[in-house]
């Protein structure tokens, strides 16, 4: 019946925040769509942005959400680069279950402390999938150029028996 994920909805304190730290941090590309609604695209799914507040269907509190994204790239180039930008690792790398196998995963929270999982599938397992969007959405969404960088660094440590999964 369901063949995958579309898009997923999180609540923010400051959206173009939230959209420069998507983009710079994990490279994912901006969009706006709709009447002036912000988005970060990564293969062909997307992160829309809510701010806190303002949301029409749920009352979602920043920070409740729990992701986790599978990167192109081999782990220690998915270190390296969180390294770069500043990232504190809240645990990791460590291996755990993926959808479709064993999966090394780095944690970390982003600017309003919801928890990003990165991770790499192992050897021999599913690495990831098609990561090409059709013409259909690039139609309905417009890319957003960014000259602005993050900075970012998560002050949140997660207790001694926090184990994530």
């Amino acid at each position: 019946m369901i063949s995958h994920l579309d898009h997923i909805v999180l609540t923010v304190a400051d959206i173009e925040k939230a959209v420069s730290f998507y983009e710079t941090t994990l490279k994912m590309e901006a969009i706006s769509f709709g009447e002036g609604r912000r988005a970060v695209r990564f293969g062909n799914q997307k992160i829309n942005f809510q701010l806190l507040g303002d949301e029409v269907r749920n009352h979602a509190m920043e920070g409740s959400g729990d992701l986790c994204l599978i990167a192109e790239w081999p782990m220690e180039k998915v270190m390296a680069s969180l390294q770069e930008s500043g990232i504190n690792l809240l645990e990791g790398p460590v291996t755990k279950s993926g959808a479709q196998g064993p999966i090394e995963s780095v944690y970390f929270n982003d600017l309003d402390n919801n928890l990003i999982e990165v991770s790499v599938y192992q050897e021999g397992e599913l690495s990831h999938t098609d990561t090409h969007h059709t013409d259909e959405q690039s139609d309905n969404a417009t890319v957003e150029e960014s000259s602005s960088s993050t900075g970012a660094k998560s002050s949140s440590q997660p207790s001694s028996s926090t184990k994530y999964e």
